[in-house]
């Protein structure tokens, strides 16, 4: 007997040791059919082995077939089992034996069940089954256990919930250095840059060690913020530590300081280098690149090429001039060239970049092209694309291309969400940036802070104020960008002691004004008539906020006091100017002349602007309507004259009105309308009705050379007119009607729509390319000021 249990211990420690040595799986079905011979295919510890086993050459339907044939397994067995499906990405299976020891009555899930369960759950797209074993292993008091915590970060970070991540991070009690190092990397990933540095801050005060590879991620995050002296004081850790001669860690401190512009210490750190890997030569080019260095940038990847070392990707995509692509489309064109020999031009990250670059430069055709030849669409090059169109005016195209994006299933992010916002803003398309806020919701984007910063913006330029500062008052935090959309927004809708009172907000909440922040205070105060205050902010700006006023500062303070008929002082403060007075600001003079009617002040501003931009017909129309409001209709003639000679052509006015989610365009003295023949009987009629009450047409800016009634005829047919009427039969009495214009408004459609919102008793906003006008009962919110 004792013979017997000696041999049989000595087998199994013999098969145990050819399960080990077992390479692949034919040697290991070969000590299989050993381990059946000496019948010790019920033995748990062999058994288990050979699971093992299996796993690790990826046999794990075997090592599961296997499994079953034991009648009483062990959890340790379930959980090998368990880790193996998780490792070959099958979830599912994972889950089925994670219930069945569950249901098991005499089975207890314990901390390694439940780590590779909840590793496997990552790899589902559905969040809830993760959170349901998470709250199943808070039923069975593992959930604070270092290596559950740590797979319930990551799967946490995975889904992108970071809140929850952090929970849970929060809960245990002695974290390692790899948990530490998931939740700063999860967070950097995530783009929440501020607390990623903030826990890394919270490990060094714990005193836990760290890593060059949490040093690396903790850079990336400070050089994306262009924080140079956090990223200084991280270097400072780095020589303390010992870890300052790390590759990863010097390139991290390359991208930061070529991201903090500055160069030359970035140049030394590459120097140092005994031996600079690819990686390192690629963060050096980018920050030429981005730089603007790009004749270095250039040379420095030729020499790479000369040295034979073999470029990727990341190299290609840190040479293109993404950052200062202007004069640079030959450029463009030879990496481009370049990229599509050496085969890489189909990497996403590559194309996303030529696309981008070809977009800045109104390059679509080439973009397009680009994009539809990739032949996998990266998200990024789906957004780099949607955005391109948007910055150059084509909303049309991207909101045709994100619904494209939606019918193929493939799902937004918050670039996504902001670039379609942009695009929504710019046409006033508010139906549509409902449906936008509606996925927005679904998607929970809605506390990325930019996303809803998009959002606001998008309500306040598609006329609905109270919707914007609905979303910003939702908002847990703001940051600049975010104050400076909403005091833009009041000072477009022509609230400007709101958009003071919000700088001021601004500025008690700690949050630094920015260049932005001062332009729009100075905008809401010029078309709100407040001109002590608008010098006010202007003093702040330059003593108490040591800013250097730019271009368009010099150009809103000049706005300010012409608006306000102060025009002597306007040409004063311009002649003080540090620099030569550029269009902008001539036309903001020539544009208060027109209003205060001072023609020898225009003739000064328009000879400044003629001699600036000779090209613009905007400028001369101004000029010939100052000439026929003053009743010097030669004058005119003569500037419309020049205009015809050198062919400019005025853009031609059109406004848009969204009834019933569907947009419609007119134009001046539009007949293309289905309803035409309707729209134009409503506006005769509502014509009559208004010169009952008083309503004059005024023709005083039309040619002269015409008859005073063919003058109000041609008035009488400018396109917000038409949108009007459109409006008046397109939806119910007493809504609210809206109308977007690409012009100005002019004088006689500014008076026509303060007598229409009497006359039909209709609230109607106006949105021109100066501001919004909210007409309500005869009066308009801009008090005629504008």
């Amino acid at each position: 007997m004792i013979n017997r249990a000696l041999n049989t211990s000595a087998t199994r420690k013999h098969l145990l040791n050819k399960i080990n040595q077992s390479l692949n799986l034919s040697q290991l079905n070969q000590t299989h059919a050993q381990i059946i011979h000496n019948s010790l295919h019920n033995d748990l510890i062999i058994v288990t082995k050979l699971t093992q086993k299996l796993c690790d050459l990826n046999a794990v339907h075997k090592a599961s077939l296997l499994c079953s044939t034991l009648s009483k397994p062990d959890l340790f067995l379930y959980n090998v089992l368990i880790k193996g499906f998780s490792r070959v990405k099958l979830p599912e299976k994972c889950v089925s034996l994670y219930l069945h020891v569950r249901k098991d009555g005499v089975l207890r899930p314990d901390e390694y069940t439940y780590a590779f369960t909840v590793s496997a759950s990552s790899q589902f797209s559905c969040e809830k089954l993760g959170m349901l074993i998470h709250g199943n292993a808070v039923i069975d008091g593992v959930v604070r256990d270092l290596f559950v915590g740590s797979c319930l970060v990551n799967m946490y970070m995975n889904f992108g919930n970071v809140g929850y991540a952090c929970k849970v991070f929060d809960e245990i009690p002695d974290p390692d250095a790899v948990l530490w190092n998931t939740v700063i990397s999860g967070l950097v990933g995530e783009g929440c840059l501020e607390e990623g540095i903030r826990v890394f801050c919270d490990m060094v005060r714990k005193g836990s060690l760290f890593d060059s590879t949490t040093l690396a991620v903790v850079l990336s995050a400070v050089a994306e913020l262009q924080e140079l002296r956090v990223g200084m004081m991280v270097q400072g850790f780095s020589i303390k530590n010992g870890l300052d001669c790390h590759v990863f860690v010097v390139t991290g401190l390359i991208s930061l300081y070529a991201k903090c512009r500055e160069m030359l210490s970035a140049k030394l750190l590459f120097d140092q280098i005994e031996q600079p890997d690819l990686v390192s030569y690629n963060a050096m080019i980018s920050g030429f690149s981005s730089n603007s260095e790009i004749a270095s940038a250039v040379a420095l990847f030729s020499g790479l090429l000369l040295s034979g070392e073999k470029v990727n990707s990341s190299t290609i995509v840190g040479l293109i001039p993404v950052y200062h692509p202007f004069g640079h489309l030959d450029l463009t064109r030879s990496i481009h060239g370049f990229s599509y020999k050496c085969g890489l031009v189909t990497n996403s990250s590559v194309s996303t970049a030529l696309t981008t670059v070809y977009t800045r430069l109104n390059e679509i055709e080439y973009a397009r092209k680009l994009f539809d030849e990739s032949p996998t669409k990266s998200l990024e090059s789906w957004n780099a694309m949607i955005s391109g169109y948007a910055q150059n005016g084509l909303t049309d195209m991207a909101i045709s291309l994100f619904r494209e994006m939606q019918a193929l299933g493939v799902s937004p992010n918050p670039v996504t969400f902001t670039s379609i916002l942009s695009a929504c803003a710019q046409i006033g398309a508010l139906s549509l940036g409902k449906w936008v806020h509606e996925l927005i919701s679904k998607q929970k984007f809605e506390s990325n802070i930019y996303v809803s910063t998009a959002l606001a913006d998008m309500y306040a330029k598609c006329g609905s104020l109270e919707d914007a500062q609905r979303v910003i008052d939702m908002m847990p935090s703001k940051n600049a960008v975010t104050w400076n959309t909403m005091i833009s927004a009041y000072g477009l809708h022509g609230h400007g002691n709101e958009a003071l009172k919000l700088f001021r907000e601004m500025v008690a909440s700690g949050v630094m004004p920015t260049g932005v922040t001062f332009l729009s205070v100075l905008y809401a105060c010029s078309h709100a008539g407040l001109v002590s205050e608008g010098e006010e902010i202007f003093h702040e700006m330059v003593h108490d906020h040591g800013f250097e006023p730019l271009a368009e500062h010099y150009a809103c303070m000049v706005d300010l006091l012409g608006r306000a008929g102060k025009l002597d002082k306007a040409l004063e403060f311009i002649k003080t100017m540090p620099f030569d007075a550029g269009a902008p600001v001539w036309g903001a003079l020539l544009g208060a002349c027109m209003i205060h009617k001072n023609t020898d002040l225009a003739r000064l501003a328009s000879d400044k602007l003629f001699e600036l931009d000779p090209d613009s017909v905007g400028y001369r129309v101004l000029l010939s309507n100052i000439y026929s409001a003053d009743q010097n209709y030669p004058q005119a003639a003569l500037v419309r004259r020049a205009v015809k000679k050198r062919n400019l052509a005025k853009t031609p006015g059109c406004t848009l009105i969204e009834v019933g989610k569907v947009p419609h365009v007119f134009t001046s003295s539009d007949q293309s309308h289905p309803q035409a023949e309707i729209i134009y009987a409503m506006l005769e009629k509502l014509m009559g009705k208004m010169r009952n009450a008083g309503y004059q047409t005024e023709t005083v800016t039309a040619f002269h050379d015409v008859e005073e009634e063919e003058k109000e005829l041609m008035v009488n047919v400018h396109s917000e007119k038409l949108a009007i009427a459109f409006g008046l039969i397109s939806s119910e009495p007493g809504t609210e009607i809206r109308i977007f214009k690409n012009l100005r408004v002019c004088l006689d459609c500014h008076n026509f729509t303060k007598f229409a919102s009497k006359i039909t008793n209709r609230v109607i906003v106006v949105r021109d390319a100066n501001r919004f006008h909210h007409f309500r009962d005869g009066l308009c919110s801009c008090g005629d000021y504008w």
